[in-house]
C-alpha cells in the first residue's frame, strides 16, 4: 500500500482536500475523492475529508490501494446501443442516455467500454484499464455519437486531436425559454461548483471554456439550439446554458423546470451529440457522422410544438 507523507505544499494552500492530492499526486480528482472516503487521508494525524480545505503548514498523509491495471471492464451488453461505424482503428457508438462512457466510482449502471467488450470489440490498451480506448466522453444523460480507439496509434492521434480541438463536436439541445442573442458564443470558465460536489458552474478559477449556439426554432417555452463545442469540459453546454438562466429542458440538476420536464416526457436532460467528425487517424482523411434524434427527444419536441 503506497503511502506519502509531507507538509502541505505553499502551491496548495487553500485548496480542496480532493483537488489538492490529485494535483499532488498526478492522478485523478474522483480517485483521490474515494481515498479520502476511505479513510486514506489525514492532516495532522486527523482524518480529512475530500471537501476539506489544505491548511498551511500541516503535515498531510496519504495512503490509497494499487488500482489493479490488468482487470478488463465488466462485459455487459448495452441494449439501444448502435455501432455507427468501425474499422481497424476506431469504432464510432450511437450511445443512448442511461450509459455512462466508462466505469467509475459510484456508478453501477452500463457502460459504453462495457457494452464493447459484450460485443467481441477489440479496443486500445492506451490509458487506464476502466476506460481503455476512451478519447472523449459524453454525460450519462447525454445520448449521441462518441468515437473509441482500437489501436494504439488510433489513440495517441484521437487524444491529440481532442487537444488541439481539431475535432467537430455538434449538439442540439433545447434549452429552457429564449436565449438572447439567438446566437452567439459564451466563453466562461468551468469549474467545480464551490458548494455542490457533483455539480460543475462558472467561476473565475475554472478552466477555460467556449460553446457556440446558433437558434434552430424557437417554440413558446424553449428554444432549440445548434450547439458547437470549442472546448470539451465536464456537462460544459448544461453548465453554459444554465449560467444563462437557459437551463436544459429536463435537466433539474442544473436548475430547469421539473413541471416542464414532466410535461413533456422527460427524464433527463434534452441534449444529444447529432454530429462528429475528425481526421481518420490511420489514412488522415475527413469522417464525420451522424445521429437521428432518439425516441424520448423526438416525442419531447412534438409535445413542445403541439
Amino acid at each position: 500500500m503506497p503511502e506519502r507523507m509531507l507538509p502541505v505544499p505553499d502551491g496548495l494552500v487553500g485548496e480542496r482536500v480532493d483537488a489538492g492530492v490529485a494535483k499532488l499526486l498526478g492522478i485523478s480528482r474522483t480517485r483521490v475523492a474515494a481515498i479520502a472516503d476511505a479513510g486514506g487521508i489525514e492532516l495532522d494525524f486527523r482524518p480529512a475529508g475530500r471537501a476539506d480545505r489544505l491548511p498551511a503548514g500541516a503535515v498531510l498523509s496519504v495512503r490509497w490501494e494499487e488500482e489493479r491495471t490488468d482487470a478488463p471492464p465488466e462485459a455487459i451488453r448495452v441494449p439501444g446501443m448502435r455501432v455507427a461505424y468501425e474499422d481497424d482503428d476506431i469504432v464510432v457508438v450511437d450511445k443512448p442516455a442511461g450509459v455512462a462512457a466508462h466505469p467509475s466510482p459510484g456508478w453501477t449502471g452500463t457502460t459504453v467500454v462495457g457494452g464493447l467488450a459484450a460485443a467481441g470489440v477489440r479496443v486500445s490498451t492506451s490509458g487506464a484499464a476502466e476506460r481503455a480506448g476512451v478519447v472523449h466522453r459524453l454525460d450519462a444523460g447525454t445520448s449521441g455519437l462518441m468515437v473509441v480507439a482500437k489501436s494504439e496509434h488510433a489513440y495517441t492521434v484521437l487524444k491529440r486531436a481532442f487537444k488541439e480541438r481539431t475535432v467537430e463536436k455538434r449538439y442540439l439541445a433545447l434549452a429552457q425559454g429564449h436565449p438572447d442573442p439567438t446566437a452567439g458564443t459564451i466563453d466562461a470558465p468551468i469549474g467545480r461548483h464551490p458548494r455542490v460536489d457533483y455539480r460543475f458552474a462558472v467561476v473565475a478559477d475554472g478552466r477555460p471554456s467556449v460553446t457556440h449556439y446558433e437558434t434552430v426554432e424557437a417554440f413558446r417555452a424553449a428554444t432549440l439550439l445548434d450547439v458547437h463545442l470549442e472546448t470539451g469540459r465536464t456537462h460544459q453546454i448544461r453548465v453554459h446554458f444554465a449560467h444563462l438562466r437557459h437551463p436544459l429542458v429536463g435537466d433539474t440538476t442544473y436548475g430547469a423546470d421539473p413541471v416542464l420536464a414532466a410535461r413533456l416526457g422527460l427524464t433527463r436532460q434534452w441534449l444529444h451529440a447529432v454530429r462528429l467528425g475528425f481526421a481518420h487517424p490511420a489514412t488522415g482523411g475527413w469522417v464525420e457522422f451522424e445521429s437521428p434524434l432518439p425516441d424520448d427527444l423526438a416525442i419531447a419536441l412534438e409535445r413542445l410544438a403541439g
